[in-house]
């Protein structure tokens, strides 16, 4: 693995960030959108338009060039205004060339909006989730962000045409358009949950997160991890504990574990060189704590995953 832990994070959940459609938007008009579980992530092209939380509070206004992204866990609804009846997304037509729908009652456009979500592998989603609060909100107005408004009139640009290539690119840009969000995250990280994320967002905790992600089968002790943080092994262990809600030894074995299953659906080799790969000189004991922290034993996790 390389020594940059947001890189290797992505890797290992298998993050594809994918925008499968759009709408433009004028008068009044309200939608209800399903995350599906998946990250769901929203960018507004031009206009502005509600965002309301089926879980409750106060309206998000979304302008020019946000983007927010949810956990996929509720369902959200867009609106023009307030106490409007909002339609299924499935329900609008949409273009098959373009993937864009039309909604409203008003002749003009006044809004238009991509959307999309995020494929992580199946056992390593929560590895995003955890890390990210229920909704991001990256406004147009932050640092990076006319990189952010770029990427997004691309993709705009890109799924509005029929050009050759346009899914290849429209998926390439999506890409880049979630790994800038994370990286606004890492700007602003008191909005974010206890986790990798939070930890990497820490100046003083990232040399030894890129200890850790740089070669993850050293024998790393807590006084190694300390020292590269230029800490105390106390005011070390007790940072990192806040940031990453888990004690720093144990998060190097949850990483390892993470290594290990994405090893085991995506790799052939036997599971004494894949135990030798995360720091484990025997089989045995690599097997053990891979069946504590995923619930099945290796070959077993394998061979379900293949199945």
């Amino acid at each position: 693995m390389s020594a940059d832990p947001l890189s290797d994070a992505l890797a290992v959940a298998d993050a594809r960030s994918v925008f499968s459609g759009g709408f433009t938007a004028g008068g009044s008009w309200a939608v209800r959108l399903h995350g599906r579980d998946k990250l769901k992530v929203l960018a507004v092209v031009r206009g502005s338009c509600l965002l309301v939380l089926e879980t409750g509070g106060e309206p998000l206004r979304l302008a020019e060039g946000d983007v927010a992204v949810s956990d996929g866990r509720q369902p959200y609804v867009l609106c023009s205004e307030p106490g409007l009846e909002p339609l299924a997304s499935g329900r609008p037509l949409m273009d098959p060339a373009t993937r864009m729908a039309r909604l409203g009652d008003g002749e003009d456009e006044d809004v238009l909006c991509v959307s999309g979500h995020i494929d992580v592998s199946r056992d390593s989603g929560e590895l995003l989730r955890r890390a990210l609060p229920e909704l991001i909100h990256v406004r147009a107005d932050v640092a990076e962000a006319e990189v952010l408004r770029w990427l997004i009139g691309q993709l705009a640009q890109e799924m509005t045409t029929s050009r050759a290539g346009v899914e290849f690119a429209s998926d390439q840009l999506a890409q880049l358009i979630f790994v800038q969000v994370l990286r606004i995250c890492l700007t602003e990280a008191d909005g974010l949950p206890p986790g990798w994320l939070r930890a990497l967002a820490d100046e003083r905790l990232a040399p030894a997160l890129r200890l850790m992600h740089g070669d993850p089968a050293h024998p790393w002790q807590l006084e190694e991890l300390a020292r590269a943080a230029a800490m105390s092994r106390t005011t070390f262990a007790v940072r990192f504990k806040e940031a990453a809600g888990v004690p720093p030894l144990t998060y190097l074995l949850n990483w390892r574990m993470s290594l290990a299953a994405r090893a085991l659906r995506q790799d052939t080799a036997p599971v004494a060189t894949l135990a030798r790969s995360v720091g484990y000189t025997s089989e045995s004991a690599f097997s053990n704590a891979f069946k504590r922290a995923v619930g099945v034993a290796p070959r077993r996790y394998r061979d379900a995953v293949r199945s």
